[in-house]
């Protein structure tokens, strides 16, 4: 028997970073929202570990550093059992883009590994063993549009009433996390504690694109970009296509581009092939979280 779920990826409407802690980690106040790009993680019993890729993908290693293996690891040490599994990841999320496609890796290998073996974990189990993965794996369970707190690993769901349209730019080259937050303290030396504020809670009550344009906030956007100056073209190419609002994706080097429509979405998509950027993705969103997507 198998068990393949599905996750999605993430993007941060707001994401405000306050001034790194002793401990390493910097305090967050940022909003998630799950679009419709999406990893397939399929599980089955084996002797031993392993993690598949259905076709190659530079960057996303095959052994026990993969993230999917330390859910599996994790979710057998917290019900004491002796199981081993064969995981196979099919990529749709782009890697090292700031989407999150490893978090959503990991929710899935939990939620299909709970499901392959009948263990019902409880939901508050799952995401305490998500959150001591990564920060953004809870949310990959969620879904939806969520705050985020502590460190990104607290999810809150919010109301959301609007249907989102997002057009996204990957970039080949990936982009280190750690070097845009050692960036991003270089960059600002008195950050302080950040908040969200309430037009974008008001936005996403309302369907308001005008509105949520105004309020999306990404405090990783300009020590990326000083990092890889390059990426300020794409941006500009979004608005020259005619895109409501440019945003980089988390830490990057994923481009966003938000539409009133999913016409919009065409059209801006088609515009900026035009102008040479040859993968193009158009994502709805909100989605689910991870979910059962089918058994065999």
């Amino acid at each position: 028997m198998s068990v393949t779920v599905r996750a999605p990826a993430k993007i941060n409407l707001f994401l405000g970073v306050g001034p790194r802690r002793a401990d390493g980690f910097h305090p967050l106040a940022t909003v998630y929202q799950a679009v419709g790009l999406y990893d397939d993680v399929t599980v089955a019993d084996a002797e031993e570990w392993s993690v598949e890729l259905t076709e190659p993908v530079a960057g996303v290693p095959l052994d026990a550093d993969n993230i999917a293996v330390k859910a599996g690891r994790a979710l057998t040490a917290h019900h004491g059992l002796d199981k081993r599994a064969r995981i196979v990841i099919h990529k749709g999320i782009p890697v090292a883009g700031g989407m999150a496609g490893g978090s959503a890796d990991a929710a899935a290998t939990l939620v299909a590994l709970d499901r392959l073996w009948g263990l019902r974990t409880a939901d508050e189990d799952l995401l305490a063993l998500a959150a001591e993965l990564g920060s953004d794996v809870p949310f990959a369970l969620v879904g939806g549009t969520a705050e985020g707190s502590g460190h990104g690993e607290i999810v809150t769901p919010l109301v959301d009433r609007g249907q989102w349209w997002w057009v996204v730019v990957p970039h080949g080259e990936g982009l280190s996390t750690p070097k845009v937050y050692a960036e991003f303290d270089r960059l600002s030396p008195a950050a302080t504690q950040p908040s969200i504020p309430e037009r974008l809670y008001g936005a996403l009550r309302d369907g308001d694109t005008d509105g949520l344009a105004i309020a999306l906030r990404n405090d990783l956007e300009d020590p990326a970009l000083s990092l890889r100056p390059e990426l300020e073209t794409t941006l500009e190419h979004g608005y020259r296509a005619g895109a409501t609002m440019a945003l980089l994706s988390g830490s990057g080097p994923t481009c966003l581009f938000l539409c009133g429509t999913g016409d919009e979405a065409r059209e801006v998509a088609a515009g900026l092939h035009a102008l040479g950027h040859d993968e193009v993705r158009i994502a709805a969103a909100p989605v689910a979280g991870a979910h059962v997507v089918s058994y065999a």
